[in-house]
């Protein structure tokens, strides 16, 4: 095997904790999440709300509108906000006013315009949430509990940062219609602020690198091939929200297939049930690289060849699972993702028993991988975590002990699946960003070593199977090849860990 390389994490200046939901470029923060506004809790807002044939008579509605910004962020660097959870209650009688006779439930999606301000300058954010199906009762209010992966900003000058909620909309479908169905909107209802409100969500303190003021001319983020990065106004970027025409040939793998299993991510508190919510995904690709350490043999070899590297295909935010601050149990998020990693062979040179030396080829066959990223809590007892987790099993060949070839069989393997848990930490950015993941695993046994009646099992399990091997990747940022001009395409190439030294 490659020699054993130290691996460091650097340290993030900026940490946060972001929801997904059906989003442009859907992806998850994770990390010491912490509002910068002075007030921790839900935003409560009042606002008017009607349908294009009724705004004349237009139905009073209240608003509770809870995101994370990370306390500062740097000049040229994205700011992410979320978590994003979006609360719009109505009464019976007044939503019985704008839908169908007869409707029993519904699911919605919000769509938020956002302003954006820095020093006099500002831009627009679209941010779009969904809900669960909803069950309407005879009377009462009815609460739509959103929630959904938001654009993140990219500034091009120093200043603090405000985020405010203007005019938004919300479209009502059947909860009896299917996801993927275009079944018409049973009503879309258009909402704005009442008068005084002024919409203020979030502020945030953007500085330049290394948190100094301002100096000179700020650089715009480069785009490749001359595109838009964005919805741009003057120092303030915003990724976009609406997805351009695809072009396949950015992410050439194709999407995962399977379901998420997020059992490897902390589960909800007891308390009142959670609303799950099952979404189509946005398929997106990008490149990680890492190294796994085994610990009997010191040394450690590299997953993924950094000269031809596999793409990870990955289907963001494939389910969104949340309960509210006010709810018994109190708040958690959670959303999954879907995700699949075909490897190449890795190629090992080691010393078996630290003195004879083994060349051996490494086939990597990795299950769906899910990934879990969320919240449990409020602030300031908030928790965050960001989760990778999927089923690998090792197949050894091409095996030479000393240049000589050892015939180990086709079906030299780890006797069973084994379970690769990684964990972002404060590094893991979020699926679009991309960051550093790490876990330890449990190398099985071996089994099917050998040919000829030769019982090569033995070999390979005192040499590599155990506890405590640890593994390292870091994944740069995703290619959305729906919109590839506004997004890092051709998918950028991380660094592999260790390599680059500890600030």
């Amino acid at each position: 095997m490659h020699t054993q390389i130290p691996v460091t994490r650097a340290g993030r200046s900026v940490k946060v904790a972001s929801v997904a939901g059906l989003a442009l470029l859907a992806g998850l923060l994770s990390g010491g999440g912490s509002a910068a506004d002075e007030s921790p809790g839900p935003v409560s807002l009042a606002a008017a709300c009607g349908t294009e044939d009724s705004e004349e008579a237009a139905v009073a509605a209240t608003v509770a509108l809870s995101v994370d910004v990370p306390e500062t962020g740097e000049v040229g660097r994205p700011v992410q906000p979320g978590p994003v959870s979006f609360a719009l209650t109505l009464s019976r009688a007044d939503l019985a006013g704008l839908l169908p006779e007869g409707a029993e439930a519904v699911v919605s999606r919000a769509a938020l315009k956002v302003k954006v301000a820095q020093n006099g300058d500002s831009a627009e954010a679209r941010w779009e949430l969904d809900a669960p199906s909803t069950p309407l009762p005879a009377d009462g209010d009815v609460t739509l509990v959103h929630a959904g992966e938001v654009p993140y900003v990219t500034f091009g000058s120093a200043g603090d940062v405000d985020f405010s909620v203007g005019e938004f909309t919300v479209e009502l479908r059947s909860a009896t219609a299917a996801p993927e169905a275009s079944a018409p909107a049973l009503a879309t209802v258009t909402c704005r602020l009442k008068e005084g409100e002024s919409g203020h969500v979030a502020t945030t303190l953007v500085t330049d690198a290394g948190g100094s003021e301002p100096s000179g001319s700020p650089e715009t983020p480069a785009t490749p091939d001359g595109g838009t990065a964005g919805v741009r106004d003057k120092d303030i970027t915003v990724e976009p929200s609406a997805a351009d025409e695809e072009d396949p040939d950015w992410c050439p793998v194709e999407p995962p297939v399977g379901e998420v299993d997020p059992s490897e991510a902390p589960q909800p508190p007891p308390g009142a049930p959670v609303r799950e919510t099952n979404l189509p995904g946005v398929f997106m690709c990008a490149n990680a690289l890492g190294l796994a350490n085994v610990r009997k043999l010191n040394g450690a070899m590299i997953i993924n060849d950094p000269d031809d590297p596999a793409l990870i295909s990955v289907m963001s935010t494939k389910r969104s699972t949340s309960r509210s601050a006010k709810e018994e149990g109190g708040a958690y998020v959670r959303i999954d993702s879907l995700a699949k990693l075909d490897l190449p062979d890795a190629e090992s040179t080691f010393l078996t028993f630290g003195f004879q030396p083994v060349t051996a080829k490494v086939s990597f066959e990795n299950g769906p991988m899910t990934i879990s990223i969320g919240n449990v809590g409020s602030v300031p007892n908030r928790t965050t975590f960001s989760k990778v987790y999927f089923q690998q099993s090792l197949r050894l060949h091409d095996v030479k002990i000393n240049g000589t070839p050892l015939d180990v069989g086709s079906d030299c393997r780890t006797s069973k699946p084994f379970k690769v848990v990684l964990d972002g930490g404060d590094s893991y950015t979020n699926v679009a960003l991309g960051g550093l993941l790490e876990g330890v695993v449990d190398i099985p046994p071996f089994t099917g070593c050998g040919t000829g009646g030769e019982d090569l099992n033995p070999l390979f399990t005192a040499s590599i199977s155990g506890p405590g091997n640890q593994v390292f990747m870091n994944q740069a940022s995703t290619c959305n090849p729906a919109n590839p001009t506004r997004s890092y395409c051709p998918p950028p190439l991380p660094e592999l860990p260790g390599t680059k030294p500890s600030t």
